[in-house]
């Protein structure tokens, strides 16, 4: 499994949580139509313009401000080292 592959894994891992069964291609659609990339292109570096699209897509489908604010914090947790991971 390569990085991306793991980078990937962890932001489905994350919008299941909120997405349940939809979360795989909910993610698929936002890196291909926002990122203009394949799931296994994205990379690290490209996790805060993702946060960004997914916190925007996700408001208009919640209306639930502190759901839309734990999820987009939750997604930032990827982006601190493991080793400062909780």
């Amino acid at each position: 499994m390569s990085k991306n592959d793991i980078i990937y894994n962890e932001v489905v891992s994350v919008t299941q949580e909120y997405f349940g069964p939809a979360a795989d291609r909910y993610v698929v659609r936002q890196i291909r139509n926002h990122l203009n990339k394949n799931p296994q292109q994205l990379r690290k570096q490209d996790l805060m313009g993702l946060i960004d699209w997914m916190g925007l897509t996700m408001a208009l489908l919640i209306d639930d401000e502190t759901i839309i604010n734990k999820y987009i914090k939750d997604l930032k947790e990827l982006l601190r080292p493991a080793s400062l991971k909780a």
